[in-house]
């Protein structure tokens, strides 16, 4: 239960601070910036991740734990668990939201520029790259460490950095879930569900590619030293 209250809390803080800093620029233009939005999401994620890395993992993300069990490093009897608990968390933050600004329309909403189908890339491709980082850094399936943080809240900022203004940047499903559900808008949300679940799929078998070389060439050089051995 610590765990799933853990991911409750981080989800939640994820998305009051990241979705907030949004509506908070709409309501007063210009006052956060895209700037300041892309370094809210980064900001808070590394928050989270030092704050409950040791606890849960700080996943704070459906996708990431999806990922987590493909990749063997979690149990599959904790996914529905941990899911719900981030879309608690999640859907907890847009409520709260929507209580502090009843006028705004999307309250955060990831909703695309441009066709769909470019949404669609975009967030398959950062969900990739997210994943790919978090497979790299993290400890089994927490994300711990001293630079766990750092490298994982760095890449959310960069990624929502330059391709917020058109997809929005979610890779987080619940991220998407909340504010589409609170306010409406969900027209769109498929986008934010399936592209992101396939781009954490997909840094996983990137990742099992790159480690599996990297064994075998490991091996290979072990081999070889007791091959010229006397």
């Amino acid at each position: 239960m610590r765990s799933y209250l853990a991911e409750v809390i981080g989800t939640f803080c994820l998305v009051f601070a990241g979705t907030g800093a949004i509506v908070i620029n709409d309501v007063v233009p210009g006052s956060v910036t895209h700037v300041g939005i892309a370094l809210t999401f980064g900001l808070i994620v590394m928050a989270m991740i030092y704050s409950l890395g040791d606890i849960s993992g700080a996943h704070l993300n459906p996708a990431v734990t999806v990922a987590f069990w493909a990749a063997k490093q979690f149990d599959r009897k904790k996914i529905i668990p941990y899911v719900t608990a981030q879309l608690i968390g999640a859907i907890l933050a847009s409520c709260l939201l929507r209580v502090l600004f009843l006028e705004h329309d999307h309250l955060g909403a990831t909703l695309p520029r441009g066709p769909w189908w470019q949404s669609f890339v975009l967030e398959f491709v950062l969900t990739f790259l997210l994943m790919f980082v978090v497979l790299n850094v993290a400890t089994g399936s927490k994300e711990t460490g001293v630079m766990a943080g750092a490298a994982i809240g760095g890449t959310v900022a960069l990624e929502a950095m330059f391709a917020g203004p058109i997809c929005g940047a979610s890779m987080n499903p619940a991220r998407s879930i909340a504010p589409a559900l609170v306010s409406g808008q969900l027209q769109h949300l498929w986008i934010y569900i399936v592209a992101t679940t396939a781009g954490a799929l997909f840094a996983v078998v990137a990742y099992q590619l790159i480690h599996v070389e990297r064994q075998r060439a490991v091996l290979a050089a072990d081999q070889a030293i007791e091959e010229e051995s006397p």
